[in-house]
């Protein structure tokens, strides 16, 4: 289905309301938005809210990251946003956050070769872990950033972004590109 895609697809896992899922879809129409979000709650009221304004190059899938190779073929997305995922501070909760070895292994076979995964937290011990994992992973980092403010270029603000930022909390973003 998504490898008949004339567009770019994007996937955002954890969209949340979808609020930033939207807006880029609203900004760049010439690419195809996938917003993926398990609580069907969550997903029933940013539907709701949408309404009619639901951009057409927007997909809303309710769904889990364990099934991303469920709901894409091999080498079909451009990139990959993951923006304030739970961080799961337990040791033994290890395996549900999204930089796991449960779900990168995932995430990259259905990334295309030079596709793009952009991960912004809040949470220092997120991002410290996220940037161990993931040099075990064929990916050059692109961007290291400890105190993120948006450059008005491709990325938009989540709303957890502007609540941190109201609070001069810092961002922790990076962006890798998927080599091969």
């Amino acid at each position: 289905m998504w490898r008949d895609s004339s567009s770019s697809l994007v996937l955002e896992i954890g969209s949340g309301k979808g609020r930033y899922v939207s807006t880029l879809a609203q900004r760049f129409p010439h690419h195809h938005y996938i917003a993926l979000e398990k609580d069907i709650n969550v997903s029933a009221t940013a539907l709701k809210v949408a309404g009619e304004s639901l951009p057409k190059n927007l997909t809303w899938i309710v769904g889990s990251a364990g099934d991303l190779e469920r709901y894409f073929e091999p080498g079909v997305l451009e990139e990959i946003h993951l923006n304030f995922s739970d961080p799961w501070p337990k040791k033994g909760h290890e395996k549900r956050r999204l930089t796991s070895k449960t779900f990168m292994p995932m995430m990259l076979k259905v990334l295309k070769p030079q596709g793009v995964i952009r991960f912004k937290t809040d949470n220092a011990g997120l991002f410290e872990y996220t940037m161990l994992q993931m040099q075990a992973y064929p990916l050059e980092l692109l961007e290291f950033n400890v105190h993120y403010t948006h450059d008005g270029t491709i990325d938009v603000h989540t709303e957890y972004e502007q609540k941190f930022n109201a609070l001069n909390q810092p961002i922790y973003r990076a962006i890798w590109r998927k080599q091969g």
